[in-house]
């Protein structure tokens, strides 16, 4: 994804994830690269991604390392605690490319470094070139198991891709890795997302980490051209409750709202979003936040390589968050994880009762149910935006 999320688990202590210590915590930053190349655009993408473009990789990469040492040097970054590959389709970049901009990031020792990958790219060859270059954790698109499911959503995949690619990651032994899915496609029944979960969940090597995103329309898509395959609304809460209910009895626990883990399996890149830390996006698209200012870059990847060859900025747009602000984004990125936000967030006197079954609380703090994170939403817009 070109983007941090808008309103984003925690980091796990001993006993489960600890309190999210929010800005003012230790001096953390990750690092996002974003790689727009792909074979074909999805129905339901809006990402700041080409597929007629391949023969601009070199060039591209070479643009995201100059990025990169020019931020080095004027932004007093800290070394790297995370680095995350996204898109487009950064295993259709070849891993040399992208071992390259690797190599620009400093990084602290242990860092967690992501790459998302197309089931179709995965081969042992390309896998054992990640772990040369310093990769760590693998992120697999793999959607729905499937295939008319996967002919529905747009995604050009082949059939047993999915599979094969799980188990060469597994055997490549990274020691933890992901896969995505996406509920609500068109002609996906219940009996085919169940189907879809106990395959993932019966790999011989199942997952680690699961993100379970709800197909969203966005606009500009061929998806949101024909309304006969936009979802509904209710029976995408029942998929993503049965979600819930089947990993929770495989052992997995929900960190995030779309994102769920076994214990020590948590993706920390994630987690810097959700406690609001400092991240710096290089490549087209990608965003950037530091201490409360937030930075965007152009989505042109011929203009982004023009402009970095020019030594011209390549930023298009910012803004200043005021402490107001921080501090509502603070609270609605931290209800939508396991660890809820401060029992005040709604205000001193807030009336619960307008709050029933939606949130309930856990120790000292408020955490969604499952009816709150459904409708999650309506729950961050009743937060108190002043202390």
């Amino acid at each position: 994804m070109a983007d941090a999320p808008a309103v984003p688990d925690a980091p796990e202590g001993p006993d489960g994830p600890a309190v999210p210590e929010g800005p003012d915590g230790p001096d953390e930053l990750g690092v996002y690269v974003h790689v727009p190349f792909c074979a074909a655009r999805c129905d339901y993408c809006a990402f700041a991604v080409v597929t007629d473009r391949d023969h601009l990789m070199e060039a591209y990469a070479a643009a995201c390392v100059t990025e990169l040492e020019r931020a080095i040097d004027s932004e007093d970054l800290p070394r790297a605690t995370s680095v995350f590959f996204g898109g487009g389709t950064p295993s259709r970049l070849p891993p040399d490319l992208l071992a390259w901009i690797l190599d620009a990031v400093p990084r602290v020792a242990g860092a967690e470094v992501t790459v998302e990958c197309n089931p179709d790219d995965v081969t042992p060859e390309l896998l054992t070139r990640y772990v040369e270059a310093g990769v760590t954790r693998i992120s697999l698109g793999v959607q729905s198991m499937a295939g008319d499911v996967l002919v529905a959503l747009g995604r050009a995949q082949r059939p047993g891709a999915a599979r094969e690619s799980a188990a060469m990651v597994a055997a490549a032994g990274f020691a933890s890795w992901s896969v995505d899915l996406i509920a609500g496609a068109a002609g996906e029944t219940d009996a085919i997302w169940e189907a879809t979960l106990d395959a993932v969940l019966g790999l011989d090597a199942p997952p680690p980490h699961l993100s379970v995103y709800l197909l969203t329309v966005e606009p500009g898509t061929v998806l949101a051209r024909e309304a006969a395959r936009h979802p509904d609304d209710d029976v995408q809460a029942d998929r993503y409750v049965r979600a819930d209910e089947r990993l929770a009895r495989a052992g997995y626990r929900w960190e995030e709202i779309s994102n769920w883990g076994l214990p020590g399996h948590r993706c920390r890149h994630n987690e810097l979003y959700w406690r609001q830390g400092n991240y710096r996006g290089i490549g087209v698209a990608a965003h950037s936040h530091r201490d409360g200012r937030r930075w965007w870059n152009l989505r042109n990847p011929e203009r982004y390589v023009e402009a970095i060859r020019a030594g011209r900025p390549v930023v298009v747009g910012e803004e200043v968050l005021d402490a107001s602000r921080r501090r509502f984004e603070r609270l609605a990125l931290a209800l939508r994880t396991r660890t809820g936000v401060e029992a005040d967030a709604f205000g001193p006197e807030a009336a619960l009762d307008r709050l029933d079954g939606l949130v309930e609380p856990v120790g000292d703090r408020l955490v969604l149910t499952m009816r709150g994170r459904l409708l999650a939403n309506a729950v961050t817009a009743m937060l108190a935006s002043e202390p």
